[in-house]
């Protein structure tokens, strides 16, 4: 299998694999993952190439980290890179307080946002606990729209914690980068409309950008993505099968945005699938391939919570995708205009 590229976050060196592992398999969103396999999984990825590892304190209430730290403890940490977040306190709760559904068999937490700068150093801490580290490469402010997942029409700033965040976590996290503790600093989110603002209002290295660019959306190609550039901003893709749809293709039950997939999305689905299976090229790898186009996106970072998953991932990250379907994609007008292709196809 060939090596994955390595592209530049920051200007100082710091360098991730164009394919990452996204971590919420390992902290049993949806489902729980056995610990074994978490294991086995995360030291697949890296024998596979894979170098960048994305995790955070709120997937798993824990769990992710602390699966993650046990896996890496017995490879070099110098030649991988995590990055998590911070803005969630993990509080614990008696056993008898009901849990959210999103995370399954769970340690008995709630998380509560908290971008304070006492809160952040707090979450640092307990991070590099359960990871086992003693640095961690790249932080994020996580979720300050509380996880919003606004369908068309609605409030993207419905919730916002932006001044909080720009308050308190930023300057954190801005003078831990000044002191060399942490290589770069970010923006972990669902949605582009919120982080046209942070881009402005700070010097991020990088946005983790859940969904919003991905074969199936392209929004923020005409005005965050110029900022971005401007501001030297990298940008890792999270969600790049929006959180299902573009990995399973428009079927029963099909979802996006973590929700049932609404007949528009269905429809641009399957006229995006019939593209694809015209040329021979399963929906998925295109969906994996397509962000990479880009030169802001350093990275992609599908979740895995198996061998089978990650190795599958791995396949379309490799497949050999011919030029006509991305043509054939922009004359369908399936793709926005702005949005650079693979191959170079204009």
């Amino acid at each position: 299998m060939p090596t994955l590229e390595k592209r530049h976050v920051t200007a100082g060196g710091l360098a991730v694999t164009t394919m990452g592992l996204g971590g919420t398999g390992l902290g049993n969103m949806y489902r729980a993952t056995d610990p074994k396999v978490a294991h086995e999984t995360v030291h697949a990825a890296y024998a596979s190439g894979l170098r960048y590892f994305d995790t955070a304190p709120v997937y798993g209430f824990g769990l992710a980290e602390s699966r993650l730290g046990e896996a890496i403890r017995t490879l070099p940490r110098q030649e991988i890179v995590i990055s998590s977040k911070v803005g969630y306190d993990l509080v614990p709760i008696p056993d008898s307080e009901v849990k959210p559904v999103l995370w399954d068999d769970a340690p008995a937490f709630r998380a509560d946002f908290d971008y304070s700068r006492d809160g952040v150093l707090r979450s640092i801490e307990g991070s590099l606990k359960r990871l086992g580290t003693d640095y961690i490469d790249m932080l994020a402010i996580h979720d300050p729209d509380e996880a919003l997942h606004f369908a068309k029409g609605e409030d993207p700033y419905a919730r916002s914690r932006f001044k909080e965040a720009m308050d308190g976590a930023y300057p954190a996290l801005d003078e831990l980068r000044s002191q060399g503790v942490i290589k770069a600093v970010g923006v972990g989110i669902n949605q582009w409309q919120m982080l046209s603002d942070f881009v402005e209002a700070g010097q991020f290295d990088y946005f983790l950008l859940a969904g919003r660019y991905t074969l199936l959306e392209q929004e923020p190609l005409a005005t965050l993505f110029p900022a971005c550039e401007r501001k030297g901003t990298k940008l890792v893709i999270g969600g790049p099968y929006n959180s299902g749809i573009l990995a399973t293709g428009a079927v029963q039950g099909a979802t996006f945005n973590t929700k049932s997939a609404p007949q528009e999305v269905l429809d641009r689905v399957s006229r995006l699938n019939a593209v694809c299976e015209r040329h021979g090229v399963p929906l998925a790898a295109a969906a994996l391939q397509f962000p990479l186009a880009h030169k802001l996106v350093v990275s992609v970072i599908p979740g895995a919570r198996s061998v089978a998953e990650l190795e599958q991932n791995l396949q379309y990250m490799q497949w050999q995708i011919p030029t006509a379907l991305w043509s054939d994609l922009r004359a369908e007008g399936l793709v926005d205009p702005l949005a650079p292709l693979p191959d170079g196809v204009n």
